[in-house]
């Protein structure tokens, strides 16, 4: 199916474990950079940085064994098809990066940069756990509880970072 042919649903469907992923590891990474990152064009670089390091080892571990479990040589076209399933997971860190970088100019707060970029990650988790009660169950009942439980997930990480620093 083309690229025009796939709702926005479809596509977010498609890419909801990379974004599930990548959200939590944006919170994960804010959690360890402490209660105040004095650096934040430097917080901006680690977040950035890690993220793309764990997604291309995620996406390098798929390559290599996917070739393990099907028996097949490495290729370009087994290289992107581990990636387009791994990108995902960079995409959640580009706006949290930007965060950091307008904080890092000046133009708004550290302490918002984080608010901000924690905001955006629980929003996101709050969106995909909806997203499946509703496929799961057709019922709002079910897309408010997964809601709820997804971003309630990202509130914990956030409130640890509060309660560790």
């Amino acid at each position: 199916m083309s690229a025009q042919g796939v709702s926005g649903w479809q596509r977010i469907d498609k890419a909801a474990f990379g974004l599930i992923y990548g959200a939590i590891m944006v919170l994960s990474i804010l959690m360890a950079a402490g209660d105040h990152p004095d650096a934040p064009f430097k917080t901006a670089v680690v977040l950035f940085g890690s993220v793309l390091a764990i997604t291309l080892a995620k996406a390098f571990a798929e390559f290599l064994a996917h070739a393990l479990d099907h028996g097949t040589r490495l290729s370009g076209g087994g290289w992107s098809d581990a990636w387009h399933h791994s990108y995902p997971t960079l995409a959640v860190a580009n706006l949290p990066t930007l965060f950091f970088v307008a904080a890092a100019m000046g133009w708004i707060t550290v302490e918002l940069a984080v608010l901000l970029s924690q905001g955006l990650c629980i929003a996101l988790l709050m969106v995909l756990g909806a997203r499946v009660g509703w496929v799961a169950d057709g019922g709002m009942v079910r897309a408010i509880l997964g809601s709820l439980i997804a971003g309630g997930i990202g509130v914990a990480l956030a409130a640890l970072k509060v309660l560790i620093h």
